[in-house]
């Protein structure tokens, strides 16, 4: 493995330069235009969602990054560095990574021996690889695992002793790719809590994910790629105004069937909501979808419904609306 330079001499990333600076990105792979113009930047401290459906080109990106993959077009600053050519160890430094797949480590060797030859090939000594790896081990709360064999490791834990090994060096700059897929509930909140603690340290995060809702109340902002094209770029709640229209499934108690409850709550509401059927009538009560459009607030339409007394025994958002914007960006909805 070479250490030859791989840098166009930066300048030093002062206050308020981006950790993380993509600049029109372009990939193709034969006929298949993976990466078109890809251009966004992170700050650091920031969590940045790179979100998209299957075939976006979010793993592409990723290994452009990383310097696992060499655009064909534009270029990848990290803190100030431009990678190019072969990435040297002293700018593997700069980020950890933390891949899809789990087929990264020796399988018959121990969570702690795995962690410390990774240590050791970034010029650690083995006292300090093998203190730093308890350390990190403990952080994914994996160290009652840490003299057993991998092979042995879950799905779960092979996904958090692969964060663990990215968190090796605390580095500025994290690469997380699809780390909550095929993870339970549970485990994802502790992927994007392990993620959420490095950013508050001062790392850029890139999260890329296809699973929409995890980004609430997680992301600082979101890229959205499909087809290797940015459909959106800015903060999640703009991502949710592009939205559009919302849909909440409304359970009513028993009335007197459900055309005249469609026509009454239509009568309510006027031109801010469109109000449908859904199902047959049953003995528990009706179903209405209730399609707010514009401004309208849900507590707004819910509050005129019982007003008027009929009482709503349950509500539910149909689709989120951060799912909702990813597929109208995406055409799939």
């Amino acid at each position: 493995m070479t250490d030859a330079a791989d840098v166009r001499e930066p300048a030093p990333a002062g206050e308020g330069s981006a950790a993380i600076d993509v600049v029109g990105v372009h990939r193709r792979f034969k006929e298949t235009v993976a990466l078109d113009g890809v251009s966004f930047r992170v700050d650091p401290g920031k969590i940045h969602a790179l979100l998209g459906p299957n075939g976006a080109g979010k793993t592409t990106l990723i290994r452009v990054m990383t310097g696992l993959v060499q655009p064909d077009a534009g270029e990848v600053r990290l803190m100030g560095v431009t990678l190019s050519g072969v990435t040297s160890r002293d700018v593997r430094r700069l980020f950890g990574y933390v891949p899809s797949g789990d087929r990264t480590f020796y399988l018959r060797i121990s969570a702690t021996e795995n962690l410390a030859f990774f240590a050791r090939l970034y010029g650690m000594s083995r006292r300090q690889a093998l203190v730093r790896s308890a350390e990190v081990l403990e952080a994914v709360e994996l160290a009652s695992a840490a003299k057993l064999p991998v092979g042995v490791f879950s799905h779960g834990m092979q996904k958090r002793l692969s964060l663990a090994r990215a968190l090796l060096l605390s580095p500025p700059v994290l690469f997380v790719d699809e780390a909550t897929h095929d993870l339970d509930p549970e485990a994802s909140a502790r992927a994007r809590s392990l993620v959420a603690d490095a950013a508050r340290g001062g790392a850029a995060v890139v999260w890329a994910t296809q699973r929409v809702d995890e980004i609430r109340g997680f992301a600082d902002r979101v890229t959205l790629i499909d087809r290797g094209v940015v459909r959106f770029e800015g903060t999640v709640p703009e991502l949710m105004g592009t939205s559009g229209a919302r849909r909440f499934l409304l359970h009513i108690a028993r009335r007197s069937g459900v055309a005249p409850l469609v026509g009454r709550v239509t009568d309510l509401l006027g031109s801010s909501a469109n109000v449908l059927p859904v199902g047959d009538e049953g003995d528990e009560g009706e179903h209405i979808l209730l399609v707010l459009e514009g401004d309208m607030a849900l507590g707004d339409a819910i509050a005129a419904i019982s007003n008027d007394g009929i009482k709503v025994v349950a509500c539910r958002e149909e689709r989120s609306e951060i799912e909702q914007a990813f597929l109208k960006l995406t055409g799939a909805g």
